[in-house]
């Protein structure tokens, strides 16, 4: 499932994050990749310590936990604090796919990335190139969102990042575990979800709608891992 959840961040926290990214100091991209994704990464990024990133995630973070659209999709488990990446002068990151688990700097905590995200920073007219293209079973997406929109895609799917020619791309990019670790389970769940709360702005609850949850919370009871 590939999901764009806008307005994570409001205007004033995207105008917040952009000018502490400007005066932060950054450094090669590579630092987090893999050897795989290292032979075709070209990027800068905020070092793991960077005091800024750490904040900064915090905020996308905190937001997150407001989103109901994101904790419906998601339904996370475990997140790895949010990294930012810088990509200009030509920049770019060819066809990879994410590393399957992540260990999160500085901790014993491990985490299987079952979801992939890029929380967009700049906005469009302010960089061209840079669409961010994932192939998976639902086809060739290309996305290229309004500054402080996030897309949400599984991490099996095949990624890149096409290279930014005039202008500075900057984003947040962050992995997480979800309760739920089947990407098609998550669907059947988001779907129902979805559907019982529309069912809800157009009715008063009834039987069936108490029903309908009873048989969604069970499943999530079935399928989710803790």
């Amino acid at each position: 499932m590939l999901l764009k959840i806008p307005q994570v961040l409001t205007k004033e926290q995207v105008k917040q994050a952009k000018e502490q990214l400007q005066k932060a100091d950054w450094t090669d991209g590579n630092i987090t990749a893999g050897y795989q994704s290292s032979q075709t990464k070209n990027n800068l990024q905020l070092p793991n310590d960077s005091l800024i990133g750490r904040q900064l995630g915090d905020m996308i973070l905190s937001a997150l936990a407001q989103n109901n659209l994101f904790m419906s999709a998601a339904l996370p488990g475990k997140i790895f604090p949010p990294l930012f990446n810088c990509y200009q002068g030509g920049q770019s990151f060819g066809t990879h796919i994410d590393n399957a688990i992540r260990q999160v700097p500085g901790t014993p905590v491990k985490i299987r990335t079952d979801l992939s995200m890029t929380l967009f920073i700049s906005e469009p007219d302010e960089y061209e190139g840079g669409e961010l293209v994932m192939e998976d079973t639902y086809g060739t997406q290309r996305v290229k969102l309004a500054a402080g929109d996030l897309v949400l895609y599984p991490a099996t799917s095949l990624h890149r990042v096409t290279p930014v020619t005039k202008g500075r791309r900057l984003a947040s990019f962050f992995w997480l575990q979800s309760m739920v670790a089947s990407d098609e389970k998550r669907s059947i769940l988001f779907d129902m979800d979805m559907a019982i709360q529309s069912l809800r702005n157009k009715v008063q609850d009834s039987p069936e709608i108490v029903q309908l949850t009873g048989v969604y919370h069970n499943l999530l009871r079935q399928w989710a891992q803790t």
